[in-house]
């Protein structure tokens, strides 16, 4: 069997732990079964506040550049430009690949650097700021962070997305070179073997009582709205049920402030987290701005049966009223109506959880990351060929 080639891989990234969100920890799974293949991996990203302690220590080579909080996120921060700083690092010591992971001005002199040094470079399209905008009342920005985006990614040599559906949105709107490579989830870690009696009696739960769950950002981009209203729902149907958000952002203190009566559990992490997800058993997903959702998978590998959008890592891995429910896009109304239905067939509704899980646990990391390895050796070996055509063909003009 012919041996793998190892690649030096520089991957440039405006978050990364110890920040906590879906971006940050599933590229810290891949980076990890990277390096487990033998792969030399660089990480290119903003310095955090936990950088100043000489108590911490990483497993893989760190540069890290000059960053600020991104606005209505003082806990995450945004890459400034830091070209000179890249060119002078990779012509030092010249990485395979570069690839990008966000596309902020980190991303940007990151492209810049690598092109200018000739580096075959590939990213990732993982977060839809240009759908994010309306939401800020920057709406009027859309058109131009679209066509940013364009320009960033069909600059790289390949740009993955998670899904099919978000190839042809994406290839519809003239991006070009597309990928799919899936997401996975650590089906050890999420499991509902989690579960834990003590922290459902905690939160005023009964044995047989539903919670409902939900995980992410607590933000306007977030539909949250749609959670409380489909809450509204269930409870009119079960009035023993329970709503647990976990979670923090910028729209945690006002809804704290109206609604009362719903625990907000913070951020959680780790097995902590996994506990919090596996002592649920039903889980609310209402955005309608992301690329894939990783949440999703947490939580269908967590034994919970999700309520979510047709489109994305729900599109992707749920069949409606098999291993959960999915509502039509923007639907709000069949939203809450699927929310409420479910918790009314607490048997129908082990069977989804159940069916869930078994779903989620074929989404192993070591393959999807075996696939994304062999998409970057196979970049690797088209820009060698072809700069080697290219000098034959010097060589014999000389001659």
């Amino acid at each position: 069997m012919p041996q793998r080639k190892s690649l030096r891989i520089a991957f440039v990234t405006e978050t990364y732990p110890p920040e906590i969100n879906g971006v940050s920890l599933s590229v810290a799974r891949v980076i990890e079964k990277l390096r487990t293949r033998n792969h030399d991996i660089q990480v290119v990203r903003p310095r955090q506040d936990c950088d100043a302690n000489p108590a911490r220590q990483s497993a893989v080579e760190e540069v890290l550049v000059r960053g600020l909080p991104l606005p209505r996120y003082p806990g995450l921060r945004f890459g400034l430009p830091a070209g000179r700083t890249l060119l002078e690092l990779w012509s030092r010591a010249r990485p395979d690949l570069v690839h990008i992971v966000t596309e902020g001005p980190l991303g940007w002199s990151a492209l810049k650097a690598a092109t200018q040094l000739k580096l075959p470079v590939t990213s990732d399209f993982r977060t839809n700021f240009h759908a994010y905008s309306r939401h800020y009342g920057i709406g009027w920005l859309q058109h131009a962070v679209t066509t940013y985006l364009r320009r960033f990614h069909n600059s790289t040599l390949v740009t993955m997305v998670p899904t099919a559906q978000q190839q042809r949105t994406l290839s519809n709107a003239g991006f070009e070179s597309l990928a799919v490579v899936a997401r996975g989830v650590d089906t050890a870690l999420f499991h509902p073997a989690r579960r834990d009696d003590q922290l459902r009696r905690a939160w005023g739960a009964g044995p047989d009582d539903p919670v409902v769950i939900h995980v992410g950002r607590l933000a306007p981009e977030k539909n949250l709205p749609l959670l409380f209203k489909a809450f509204g729902a269930i409870k009119q149907r079960c009035p023993a049920a329970r709503f647990v958000l976990v979670g923090d952002g910028p729209s945690r203190h006002a809804m704290r402030r109206q609604y009362p009566h719903v625990i907000f559990a913070g951020t959680r992490s780790g097995e902590e987290l996994a506990a919090h997800y596996a002592s649920g058993d039903l889980f609310l997903f209402p955005s309608t701005t992301e690329t894939f959702g990783n949440v999703t998978l947490e939580a269908m590998a967590s034994g919970l049966a999700v309520v979510a959008y047709n489109y994305a890592a729900a599109a992707a891995h749920i069949k409606h009223c098999q291993n959960g429910f999915l509502a039509a896009y923007g639907d709000a109304e069949e939203f809450s109506r699927f929310a409420a239905e479910a918790v009314i067939h607490m048997r129908a509704l082990r069977r989804l959880r159940a069916a869930a899980r078994i779903t989620a646990y074929s989404l192993d990391w070591d393959r999807i990351v075996a696939d994304l390895e062999a998409l970057f050796v196979s970049v690797t070996e088209a820009v060698r060929v072809c700069k080697g055509m290219k000098a034959a063909r010097t060589d014999r003009a000389a001659a």
